[in-house]
């Protein structure tokens, strides 16, 4: 019976009673025919019926068609009957259709969008009326509702008959006012204060910002998650023995808002006591321990252990062992409150690398994403190659996925790699502006292609055109020149900018290259060649030139140096590190021709450490030296502090020794630094916020320390917007210098691609 919920009670009789009708067994059927259908055509009914004009009547026949027809699904009721006629019997099917949803509508929805609202609802226009998607449309209107915070909103739905087989469907809406969790209050609590076990929880209470953030909104699928973070906040402190309750909500007196109260039972803390190593080792048991993240004596972690089976498990299978298996024994000892740990390490075969399937990729060529892969065909599996594999795959900046899976191979010990790209564009055609506190008011266009022909080459035009300068590029680059592991690439370029004292032309072109020594370390090399010429000075500025002739003359010069750099970036991700670090060593020496002659070193370090959730701190610091070598350094080549990219809170390029009449002469020294805390402000739009802490000097006399280090502090607001990236931030000095710098901050901002 449960085959057909919607059979009638008449078409059960009609089944139940097809003996009765075996008088007609035998006749000739003269013609089929089917009456009682609107919607359906009949042809499609006779499709399902296998009795056809001609055939011999026969009951056992018609029960298997008014099952057939039932299994169409558009019908509650079907029955059979034969008409006599002069020369046989016509069969016919009588049938009731199921009744059809002709409309939807909403009323009194005015906080959710009719659109949102509809959109998925089990119940749908012209959709079959089922009175369990009835039910589980009201389920989901009220979650809808309860998710934006009308956690009192009621749904009452309306059926309305239109025509015999056609209903109206209309939900009738309250929604209340609304509703947030104002407290989330804890039972059995002694270890941690109640404020941080709500920072553990994706539930928040509301604030004043909630109107914002949506904090204080009540989601069920959320809390009980809540439930999990908590347990493993406990299990990541100790406390083995933890149990969370259910949390239960309740509405406050006033009706105003929700109550959120959780019981905990937290038992009592345990320390680890010893580790031991067993079964198939590979290591010293020595270096194991190294690289183990619990120590004996520590408080026990279950996300530390879990690490640690990770790192053991990876490190036996980047001998091969692709299959090994990391069991962790725990022995706790209430007494002693201590957990001991014991790794058994089950190696099991070795396993090689069979095949690299690549799909997804409609546009890069094959060879873009191998030469990425760090598993080759016929070599010994490798954890680490693996997960280094999809994390070069994502720093190319060609994929808005990349995901890496293995498979059985032809034998037991081979594997196939399955590599599966979701390739995103690469290409750019933009027409827009920004604004930078240094350049001002820019117009700029550009176009660029990341992965040019699909081969990985990097290709850019781009124009800039504002106040303050102007920018024209042009540039090929092929990060795997000919397919070797060299990069190769070319620049031409004229820009124009006015400073504070002159303007600068510089009309020039590059030809650089790479070759990375490993995943980690790369090293960069560039030639380039500039004509240059210093224009419009100040008055200041000229008469100080014409008193000083070793100062950097005005008009013409060219400028003929080489550029080398060595790179170690160990950054997870290097468009928005959260971990790892970056070092460069850069140094440059201009004199193989040209006018211009100066050697310049810079040393530039940046280190990540991910905080709490996605808070990350960053610590930056740069250390730059340059001499002359022969004849007066260009004053254009050294250094100059303050802005947005350096030295926030003071004036672009005034942190630089000045002379007597007030002319920023630059250093030959610079040091500058930041600490910065990124944080997520509004994560589903990308928007971070961001606080720091700057430092720095240029300077000229005196030995490597700066006469003065400036600081400043200060925070903003970070976001990759379709323009470009935007930065809105503010620096307030520390010590400000008397008539230069304003003690109250200044106001940092910048939009859109600057060149």
């Amino acid at each position: 019976m449960t085959q057909y919920p919607y059979m009638t009670t008449a078409a059960l009789c009609v089944l139940l009673l097809a003996p009765q009708t075996s008088r007609a067994d035998g006749e000739k059927i003269v013609d089929v025919v089917v009456r009682g259908n609107r919607r359906i055509e009949a042809s499609a009914i006779l499709n399902a019926i296998t009795a056809k004009p001609g055939d011999t009547l026969n009951s056992d026949r018609t029960d298997v068609d008014i099952r057939a027809v039932y299994r169409l699904g558009q019908f509650q009721d079907v029955q059979v009957s034969s008409e006599p006629v002069s020369s046989g019997v016509v069969l016919v099917y009588s049938i009731i259709e199921k009744p059809i949803v002709r409309d939807v509508r909403l009323l009194g929805n005015d906080k959710i969008k009719q659109d949102k609202l509809l959109e998925g609802l089990p119940v749908r226009r012209n959709a079959i009326f089922s009175q369990k998607d009835l039910d589980n449309a009201v389920a989901r209107l009220k979650k809808q509702y309860q998710d934006e915070g009308y956690y009192l909103a009621a749904i009452e739905p309306l059926v309305e008959q239109r025509a015999p087989s056609e209903y109206q469907i209309t939900f009738r809406i309250t929604e209340g006012n609304l509703v947030r969790i104002s407290d989330i209050t804890f039972e059995g609590v002694t270890a941690f204060s109640p404020r941080k076990l709500r920072g553990v929880m994706e539930t928040k209470e509301k604030w004043f910002m909630s109107w914002l953030t949506g904090a204080g909104t009540y989601k069920e699928e959320v809390l009980k998650n809540d439930v999990l973070l908590l347990t493993d906040y406990y299990l990541n402190n100790g406390y083995i023995n933890i149990k969370v309750g259910e949390p239960v909500v309740t509405m406050s007196e006033d009706s105003e808002s929700l109550l959120v109260t959780i019981a905990v039972t937290e038992g009592d803390q345990y320390r680890i006591g010893q580790i031991e190593f067993k079964g198939d080792l590979l290591y010293p048991e020595k270096e194991l321990r190294q690289k183990l993240v619990s120590e004996p004596g520590e408080v026990f972690s279950r996300g530390k252990l879990r690490a640690d089976i990770g790192t053991l498990t990876d490190m036996t299978a980047d001998k091969g062992y692709a299959f090994n298996n990391v069991l962790p024994l725990t022995t706790p000892d209430s007494e002693k409150k201590t957990v001991d740990l014991a790794f058994e390490i089950e190696k099991g075969g070795l396993v090689a690398i069979e095949r690299i399937n690549v799909a997804g990729n409609s546009k890069s060529r094959d060879k873009v994403i191998r030469r990425e892969m760090r598993l080759m065909e016929g070599e010994l599996y490798s954890a680490t190659g693996f997960k280094r594999s999809k994390q070069n795959l994502m720093n190319t900046g060609y994929f808005e996925e990349a995901n890496i899976s293995s498979i059985k191979g032809s034998a037991a010990d081979k594997l196939n790699v399955n590599v599966d790209v979701k390739e995103k564009p690469t290409g750019a055609f933009t027409i827009g502006g920004g604004y930078s506190s240094l350049d001002g008011l820019i117009f700029q266009g550009s176009v660029s292609q990341a992965n040019f022909l699909g081969l990985g080459l990097k290709a850019n035009a781009s124009a800039a055109i504002g106040g303050k300068s102007n920018t024209y590029s042009l540039g090929l680059t092929d990060p795997y020149f000919l397919d070797s592991r060299w990069t190769l690439g070319a620049d031409v370029y004229r820009s124009e900018r006015d400073y504070t004292d002159y303007s600068r032309r510089l009309t020039g072109g590059d030809i650089k290259a790479g070759y990375p020594i490993t995943d980690f370390i790369s090293t960069f090399w560039m030639y380039k060649y500039e004509i240059k010429d210093i224009y419009y000075p100040t008055d200041a500025y000229r008469s100080w030139n014409a008193i000083d002739p070793g100062n950097y003359p005005l008009n013409q010069t060219t400028t003929s140096s080489v550029f080398a750099s060595i790179t170690n970036n160990t950054t997870d991700f290097r468009f928005d590190p959260s971990s790892g670090m970056v070092n460069t060593l850069s140094a440059e020496y201009a004199g193989l021709g040209g006018n211009n002659k100066f050697v310049r070193e810079i040393l530039d370090n940046t280190i990540y450490y991910p905080l709490w959730k996605q808070f990350v701190v960053s610590t930056r610091i740069v250390i730059g030296a340059i001499q002359q070598t022969s004849g007066p350094i260009p004053i254009d080549e050294k250094f100059y502090l303050g802005g947005i990219g350096t030295l926030r809170g003071y004036s672009a390029r005034t942190v630089s020794p000045r002379d007597a009449n007030g002319i920023y002469v630059g250093g030959e020294k610079e040091l500058f630094g930041n600490a910065e805390l990124k944080f997520p402000l509004l994560p589903e739009f990308g928007i971070k916020g961001v606080a720091f802490f700057d430092y720095g000097n240029a300077w000229t006399s005196g030995g490597i320390k700066p006469p003065e280090l400036l600081m400043s502090y200060g925070a903003g607001v970070r976001w990759a917007s379709p323009m470009g990236p935007l930065r809105l931030e503010y620096g307030i000095p520390i010590n400000p210098r008397p008539g230069i710098d304003n003690k109250s901050g200044r106001f940092e901002f910048a939009i859109g691609s600057m060149f």
